[in-house]
């Protein structure tokens, strides 16, 4: 599958931060993970602590499949607000899933600092705002919701927020604390190095064609032929995991993002600022660690790569057209362009756990607009899966539910 329209920003910004080879031998380990992106640097970063013999592969180069297309903001927020996922799935289980990704946030830029990470890690605010005015009624039921689970959170109006962040033509939103951005495929660059020297076995361009399930292992076959043995297999291939897993549990679109040329003049109003709106689908903005802008959004219910691809030019224009007029001071020119593949669950949230289908496996498949903070929760849910505890977050994440 692919997975990503050409040059993205990070790919270019961060070149070829470490490469691993091909795996050209049978090997045993205890723990296989599958997918170097984000994700599975993240998983295998937990394996390693928790002192388990742990491999991991990817078909293509570490970091080159979703995880070099996201816009890596950071967010609590899941993308069913939620007074919504606690219609869908109670209260309790809505908050303890938000609270989480909260959490996550302050895990992952601890995890950056452990590996010494050069990722541009940084907290911000995260504003939420209304791009219609029919939409400001439900935007203060959400308000009330997260107030009322004790999120730190403000309501500005729209003259506030013009002020405040010279941010124009909205209705009003929701100004979070808890947020932040990071690079993210810089990030699991990091990651990989700081746990290969502690002996995490990385295998990149390495394409796992055949695995056989056992309750008591599982064995991978790669396209050479060669084999790789273990106690349990852990997916974190995301999108590609719909080749796999054949339940009809994720809806593929493809999204499109633009980043600005860097300039002179800071962006001081957006700098420590995430933004998104609540148009469908929605736009989402932020800056990065070069002062440059990056605005996303414009999905498309597809992912057919050339399909996708035609359109950049036209998602562009649009994305520049909505740019310019939240914020009209801008003086935006285009830097680079891509599309990316891109999922939504039915309640927004992700799909961490076993599979009837697959034994000795485990699924860490973070989708949505913060999969980032998802892994993060994936983290801790796998290590207790390992250890034979219970999760209170399973019976929200699970597959079939």
């Amino acid at each position: 599958m692919k997975l990503k329209s050409p040059e993205p920003f990070w790919l270019v910004k961060d070149g070829l931060k470490h490469s691993y080879p091909s795996l050209r031998e049978n090997i045993e380990t205890e723990i296989l993970i599958i997918g170097g992106g984000i994700t599975g640097s993240l998983l295998a970063h937990q394996m390693i602590k928790d002192g388990y013999k742990t491999v991991l592969v990817d078909r293509r180069e570490i970091g080159n499949g979703s995880t070099s297309a996201t816009t890596s903001m950071l967010q609590y927020e899941i993308d069913i607000p939620l007074f919504e996922l606690s219609e869908m799935i109670g209260k309790e289980g809505a908050e303890k899933s938000y609270w989480a990704c909260y959490d996550s946030i302050d895990d992952l830029q601890k995890i950056s600092k452990e590996v010494n990470s050069d990722c541009g890690f940084k907290k911000k605010q995260s504003l939420y705002f209304a791009a219609f005015k029919k939409d400001v009624d439900d935007l203060k039921k959400e308000f009330e919701a997260r107030k009322s689970a004790k999120f730190p959170v403000k309501w500005l109006s729209a003259d506030e927020i013009k002020k405040k962040f010279k941010i124009d033509n909205t209705f009003g939103g929701i100004l979070s604390d808890q947020g932040g951005s990071i690079d993210a495929f810089c990030l699991a660059h990091d990651i990989l190095h700081y746990n290969h020297k502690k002996g995490l076995q990385i295998f990149d361009k390495t394409d796992i064609i055949k695995f056989d399930y056992k309750k008591n292992g599982v064995t991978a076959t790669t396209e050479y032929g060669n084999t790789i043995k273990a106690k349990k297999v852990i997916f974190c291939n995301g999108f590609e995991s719909t080749e796999i897993i054949k339940d009809n549990f994720v809806n593929l679109l493809s999204t499109y993002a633009i980043v600005g040329e860097q300039h002179e003049k800071s962006h001081k109003e957006l700098n420590d600022l995430l933004v998104w709106n609540t148009a469908e689908p929605y736009i989402y903005m932020r800056t990065t660690d070069d002062n440059r802008i990056l605005i996303g959004g414009e999905d498309e219910e597809f992912v057919d790569a050339q399909k996708r691809d035609s359109l950049l030019l036209d998602k562009e224009k649009k994305l520049v057209k909505k740019l310019d007029k939240y914020l009209p001071e801008n003086n935006f020119r285009t830097d680079f362009v891509w599309a990316g593949t891109f999922g939504e669950t039915k309640d927004g949230l992700p799909y961490i756990d076993e599979h009837p289908n697959f034994p000795s496996a485990y699924f860490v498949l973070g989708f949505g607009g913060n999969g980032i903070t998802f892994s993060v929760i994936g983290m801790q849910m796998a290590s207790d899966f390992l250890k034979g505890k219970k999760h209170e977050l399973t019976k929200y994440f699970r597959f079939r539910r």
